[in-house]
């Protein structure tokens, strides 16, 4: 997978709470969030802050997923936010360009996945 890593301003945790905002205001489904570091805690491991917020948009997603149904294995969307070896916030995701060749979606089936774009690009 081809990801696009953006820096963010503010922590880890101050950027997971924006995220949220973010997905709030625009309708989205937070499905979970996935925080790897904590797991690795509790594993008796250490890592830095890393969480992967799981959201989308069941109306959205489902004619996308019925279209291609192995578009499933990507869907709901993600991001990750983590923080690299210099203590910087990094925001990544899937290239919604790629998630629309490897799937063979026209350019208007595509739209939808390409809100992991504005959304992560509000947090930096």
């Amino acid at each position: 997978m081809d990801a696009i890593t953006h820096t963010a301003s503010g922590s880890v945790e101050e950027t997971l709470d924006r995220l949220k905002q973010s997905i709030a205001s625009k309708g989205l489904t937070l499905f979970t969030v996935v925080e790897h570091d904590v797991a690795a805690e509790t594993a008796g491991l250490s890592m830095p802050p890393a969480k992967v917020v799981i959201f989308g948009s069941p109306a959205a997603g489902t004619p996308l997923m019925i279209a291609a149904p192995l578009l499933a294995l990507d869907l709901p969307l993600r991001i990750l936010i983590w923080q690299d070896a210099s203590g910087r916030t990094r925001v990544s995701y899937g290239d919604p360009g790629e998630l629309q060749r490897r799937h063979g979606l026209t350019d208007e089936q595509a739209a939808p996945l390409r809100a992991t774009e504005a959304i992560a690009g509000a947090l930096v």
